[in-house]
């Protein structure tokens, strides 16, 4: 039978590791501390206490697996943060398990450009901030390894997103001057293409984005939104200087994965809204 690490048992972790143990995979989850751990107790496989970025309790784990998927959280905090789970984390589970296949969970963020293009596995990465510059290291240094490099888009789901949260809050606006792609992905589609590229074997050393069929512009999120809730849009202003991707307007393919066989379950933004997302927040599950 197959075993899997899951590096990282979080919100998207979590929804990966039950896939997997449902698939029939022995499985053991990591998570940052005890008293996460004491919160996933009452799942069906183990989960336990792991500092990604500390190499002692990385190689004092006695147990071996086929695959490994590092796709721990930084929690939105700054390059410090992301050097030490990332690229340390990712480089002390290369050393433990030599000839496990890594999996890394990335970020479509690497991608800088501007204009609205569409791109790519292969189209140029110039991430404009430090923390993206690191995710860009870690990637290299898992293809290095013979690993895999799943770059995600904004990841939504259940109880999480960020488009409607800031909507609900009235934080949201419109800048008509400065209006761009949204790229996104449901956390259930995530852990079912994670599930196909080691299912499968997928060939090392390759990268693949992981989004939804259909970008969409933040002002036609926040007009979907606006109809569907009978609120009112936001305001029209400038848009933020700083957001959590940078200042980049593109549209992501997900057209390699495709090739794979893999279908997102929620392929538009509508779908995933209707299906997935707004009876959560509705019951507040945000």
């Amino acid at each position: 039978m197959s075993r899997v690490l899951i590096a990282g048992c979080g919100y998207v972790g979590q929804a990966t590791a039950d896939l997997f143990h449902v698939a029939g995979w022995e499985l053991e989850g990591w998570v940052s501390s005890p008293e996460s751990a004491a919160k996933l107790s009452g799942k069906p496989y183990p989960v336990i206490p792991v500092d990604l970025a500390h190499r002692d309790q990385v190689n004092a784990r006695p147990e071996n697996f086929d695959a490994v998927i590092l796709c721990a959280s930084t929690h939105g905090g700054e390059a410090d943060v992301y050097r030490r789970i990332y690229l340390n984390g990712a480089r002390n589970l290369l050393d433990r398990f030599v000839g496990s296949t890594v999996a890394f969970t990335s970020s479509t963020s690497v991608y800088g450009q501007k204009d609205g293009s569409w791109v790519t596995e292969e189209s140029e990465t110039e991430p404009m901030r430090e923390t993206g510059r690191i995710v860009l290291e870690t990637e290299k240094l898992v293809l290095g390894g013979g690993g895999i490099v799943a770059r995600l888009a904004g990841i939504y789901g259940p109880g999480r997103s960020a488009v409607l949260t800031k909507f609900l809050a009235g934080e949201a606006s419109v800048d008509p001057e400065n209006d761009r792609f949204i790229n996104q992905v449901h956390r259930d589609d995530i852990a079912a293409a994670l599930f196909l590229l080691l299912d499968r074997h997928s060939s090392p050393r390759q990268i693949y984005n992981v989004v939804d069929d259909q970008p969409i512009l933040q002002s036609e999120c926040y007009r979907w939104l606006a109809g569907k809730l009978n609120r009112p849009l936001p305001s029209i202003g400038k848009a933020p200087s700083q957001r959590k991707r940078g200042e980049s307007n593109k549209r992501v393919s997900n057209a390699k994965l495709r090739g794979l066989g893999w279908r997102p379950r929620y392929p538009t933004f509508a779908e995933a809204m209707e299906k997935s997302i707004l009876a959560g927040f509705r019951q507040g599950g945000a």
